[in-house]
């Protein structure tokens, strides 16, 4: 196990300067110049402009650039945007809020794909079942800023469940709407597979052994089934948080959640090189571990699974 996590994070070494250095070129190599954009229509001083510059490397080689900003980065520093603000008061502002929505969302879908997709299988076929399916069709099918839009008129506008944006009152309360908006628009999936691997499961022959043995319904779905069952959900769970910990840009703009998403958004329109960077690299790390930590669960949830050398 440790020679197993020490490889896993060895592997986060090629990733993190592959994935800065691409960004970066992207970045790079966008249209248009980012100080210029910063005076809209007015005109600035040529002086200023050299100053900037200068300031902010952009007269240097791109490489050169890439240098300043990794050497910050071992240092701690992420950068100053184009207006002035440090990159880490920004990522210290908005990955919190970011955070818990993905978190509220994550639980919603995990909660709802395990219950209602262990249901479905165990009435495959039925009622019930073909009725779950065709809703997780519609949401499948459904566009995000529909249902967003949706959610927003009638649970907030029209009944008054919720507030209908967000805004700078970003606590664990005010994210419920845009949480069960996003949670909803990735229960489908994981329904699905959840439903799916029960099924598979259910026709293993060690669950026919476990009945033959004796054992009640009440012990086997939960210990050998639904156990057995959860590795394809888990994996679908932690990308899904790595997408919502990048930034639910649609919903976080529709509810005016202050997150990721909407900043990020901001920074690739402005151009603003160390903040897309840094905010990319800082999900690229949490993204790799959030990978592992499943990776280790694989192992508690499934006793067949073994990390060898």
């Amino acid at each position: 196990m440790p020679a197993y996590i020490l490889r896993r994070l060895l592997q986060l070494i090629p990733v993190f300067f592959g994935a800065t250095l691409l960004i970066y070129f992207m970045v790079f190599a966008l249209p248009g110049d980012p100080i210029l954009a910063l005076f809209g229509d007015k005109t600035p001083n040529p002086a200023v402009i050299a100053q900037l510059r200068a300031q902010y490397h952009l007269d240097e080689p791109f490489l050169v650039q890439y240098f300043y900003y990794i050497s910050g980065i071992f240092q701690g520093n992420l950068g100053v945007t184009f207006s002035g603000q440090s990159v880490n008061d920004v990522l210290a502002r908005t990955l919190p809020v970011t955070g818990r929505l993905a978190v509220m969302a994550i639980a919603i879908e995990f909660v709802l794909s395990i219950i209602i997709g262990t249901a479905s299988a165990l009435r495959k076929g039925k009622v019930f079942d073909n009725t779950m399916l065709v809703i997780a069709l519609i949401f499948v099918a459904l566009p995000i800023f529909v249902f967003a839009f949706l959610a927003q008129y009638f649970l907030a506008i029209q009944w008054g469940w919720f507030r209908p944006t967000v805004g700078a009152q970003n606590d664990w309360g005010d994210l419920w709407l845009p949480a069960i908006v996003l949670g909803f628009s990735l229960y489908a999936t994981s329904m699905r597979l959840m439903r799916s691997s029960v099924i598979d499961t259910l026709n293993q022959d060690w669950v026919r052994t476990a009945y033959s043995k004796g054992l009640s319904r009440s012990r086997v779905i939960p210990v050998h089934v639904l156990r057995n069952s959860l590795i394809p959900v888990i994996t679908n769970s932690a990308t899904n948080f790595g997408v919502l910990l990048v930034g639910a840009t649609v919903t976080e703009g529709i509810f005016n959640v202050p997150g990721v998403g909407k900043t990020l958004f901001d920074a690739i329109l402005k151009h603003e090189g160390p903040t897309v960077v840094s905010f990319v690299t800082v999900f690229v790390i949490i993204y790799v571990l959030v990978n592992l930590l499943v990776d280790l669960l694989y192992g508690l949830l499934d006793p067949r699974i073994r990390y060898v050398k």
